[in-house]
């Protein structure tokens, strides 16, 4: 039986050598209902996008909360010129987590991680594989361990 989300989650961290604190908290509608029952500003939890590249590859946009995905810039940063957010469907095939649960750590695809300039210095609230839980994790520190590409990609 393949393991939990957030133990995948929770391992992958691990080997990474990332610290992380992974939390359950009561299921959240919104990422808005997700920052109050966790007391923070939106702007801490930080959204892992999956981008489906016109190649049929994907990549990880991590965007703040109270931003939104700049295509004209994740594009310019990418070297590209048509992204597009996948199905739902196709995004839980690309990395094997539910909407609102995506996070890169322990996604059953390593793809490229993309992340906001803005949330650089940050301890950051994000998907945790499962619905009702949040990982805490450093975003330098998870910059760090994915090779991430650090660049201002939202709006």
């Amino acid at each position: 039986m393949p393991a939990a989300g957030r133990e995948r989650v929770a391992a992958d961290a691990a080997s990474r050598g990332i610290p992380i604190e992974i939390i359950e908290r009561p299921k959240a509608n919104s990422l808005e209902e997700a920052a109050a029952i966790l007391g923070v500003d939106p702007s801490v939890i930080v959204k892992s996008l999956v981008v489906k590249r016109h190649d049929g590859t994907f990549l990880f946009a991590l965007v703040p909360g109270d931003r939104q995905i700049s295509w004209a810039k994740l594009r310019a940063v990418v070297g590209v010129n048509k992204l597009q957010l996948p199905d739902a469907a196709l995004a839980l095939e690309a990395t094997g987590y539910e909407r609102g649960t995506i996070t890169p750590f322990g996604s059953t695809t390593a793809w490229p991680v993309y992340a906001d300039e803005r949330m650089r210095g940050a301890r950051i609230a994000m998907g945790a594989g499962e619905h009702g839980y949040s990982a805490w994790v450093l975003a330098d520190d998870l910059v760090r361990g994915f090779s991430a590409t650090v660049a201002d990609i939202s709006d």
